[in-house]
């Protein structure tokens, strides 16, 4: 097995340097130990950021949706919208990644936030004009996608530069939060304002949030990435991309995270684009009966990401991962074959909250171990699920056209749990993994139930 050296001479902003706190309600509400990390003013911004740009992207999610059907009612097209929206997220992943981390994160979320802003304004102004046309809504889609794939990586790797390894959890915690309840609000607030306004004015409000964040962005003071930008400079970025894909697969740790992390969520996730059916057919509802089960497992994602933003600890370990992530297969499970909607409210909830639980863990453990030089292509190779998802879904619809919606997603829920066990049963010493949370170290304290080392 490769080892490789994760000690690195990077000092980040301590917390005395970075805490600002805020007035007024935001003042009070930091108050809690649930929101401690929005006493740092920095991450306050980039937290703030994330609820303009969450919004945004779900808000796009259902005004490109609308728009393309309003003019084709082509389902066919439906589809290419979308998946011209996810496409870039699969083609630029891993490289948003290297860029993140050889160019500067904060440059590259600046960039990535500005170019969505611009997009919605010019597709807002073609619906405005009567002039908008299918291929503007497939062009600007794919440019959006690929912002957004060069903006993801760039921010999560922020959080850690921001916070360090002490607050990471509640920081993650939190952007999970935002994440999910824009999930639940952004796209009532988008159907609001087509009916209201159009979906120009839909298109002009997702162009004010990204314009909101990126000045956000701009006032972050972040630690220096001179080092690191200039070790990298001296390759190619494709030899730069393969060494991120490289150091994970030769991380053990690293490396059972990453499936762990990309396998069930891969494979569970995709119960979304069947709700309609268990609606429906298995539940006999209708529309409304699909809106509340999704506005419940939001409810759940929500709830599990103020618990897991609650909890104080001084280690993180890879029980809650596994835990986590079987109890979302098993919730899923139970979900396929529930006939009652009361026990299917309550069952998808359940999968939200430990979907959210294990993915904040996950996360958590990835940029702990990962020294920071190559943090941002670790996490775009974690980031790869949001293009990995609609392929699924794809399987999904194939899998249940043959065989029924609920023996679908028992089997991809199945998959789920077999993934998880495979990872425990063909990693030795995974299950033991444990990670000191140290805010003064570039790297977590890592053990397998032994004496702790630094990560390998």
């Amino acid at each position: 097995m490769e080892e490789h050296d994760c000690t690195q001479g990077v000092v980040l902003v301590s917390d005395k340097e970075s805490e600002s706190k805020p007035r007024g309600p935001l003042g009070r509400l930091t108050n809690l130990s649930t929101f401690e990390s929005l006493h740092i003013r920095d991450y306050r911004l980039l937290w703030l950021g994330q609820v303009g740009t969450s919004m945004g992207q779900w808000m796009d999610q259902v005004t490109r949706g609308w728009l393309i059907y309003s003019m084709t009612g082509s389902a066919v097209q439906l589809g290419i919208a979308a998946a011209a929206r996810g496409i870039p997220l699969l083609l630029f992943g891993v490289l948003a990644g290297a860029v993140a981390d050889r160019y500067g994160r904060k440059r590259q979320l600046i960039i990535a936030q500005s170019t969505n802003a611009v997009l919605n304004v010019i597709l807002a102004t073609l619906v405005l004009t009567n002039h908008v046309q299918p291929w503007h809504i497939y062009v600007t889609g794919f440019l959006a996608g690929t912002a957004q794939a060069f903006q993801q990586p760039a921010r999560q790797t922020l959080i850690t530069d921001i916070v360090g390894n002490k607050h990471l959890v509640n920081a993650l915690a939190l952007n999970s939060a935002v994440i999910n309840g824009s999930r639940t609000v952004g796209p009532a607030i988008a159907g609001f304002l087509i009916v209201l306004i159009g979906s120009d004015g839909s298109y002009y409000m997702q162009a004010a949030m990204y314009a909101f964040a990126t000045i956000w962005t701009m006032q972050m003071r972040v630690p220096d990435q001179a080092v690191a930008i200039a070790s990298e400079a001296k390759e190619s970025l494709l030899s730069t991309t393969k060494e991120g894909l490289v150091y994970v697969a030769g991380h053990r740790d690293l490396r059972a995270l990453m499936i762990l992390a990309l396998g069930p969520l891969t494979l569970g996730f995709p119960y979304i684009s069947l709700m309609p059916i268990f609606a429906v057919d298995i539940l006999h509802g209708d529309a409304q009966t699909q809106g509340l089960l999704l506005t419940f497992g939001g409810i759940g994602a929500l709830a599990g990401a103020l618990v897991v933003a609650s909890m104080h600890t001084r280690y993180a370990y890879s029980w809650p991962v596994i835990v986590g992530a079987t109890a979302f297969g098993l919730g899923l499970i139970a979900f396929s074959q529930s006939h009652w909607f009361v026990l299917s409210a309550i069952l998808i909830t359940i999968v939200g909250v430990f979907n959210v639980t294990y993915l904040t863990q996950t996360q958590t453990l990835l940029q702990i171990i990962a020294p920071r030089y190559i943090r941002g292509r670790v996490m775009s190779i974690y980031l790869l699920s949001r293009g990995l998802i609609p392929v699924a879904t794809l399987l999904a619809g194939v899998l249940a056209a043959a065989l029924g919606a609920p023996t679908a997603l028992l089997i991809m829920s199945a998959g789920c749990i077999i993934v998880v066990w495979l990872v425990v049963l063909l990693t030795p010493g995974f299950a033991k993994l444990r990670v000191e949370l140290d805010a003064t170290a570039a790297g977590g304290v890592v053990s397998h139930g032994e004496s702790p080392v630094q990560p390998t």
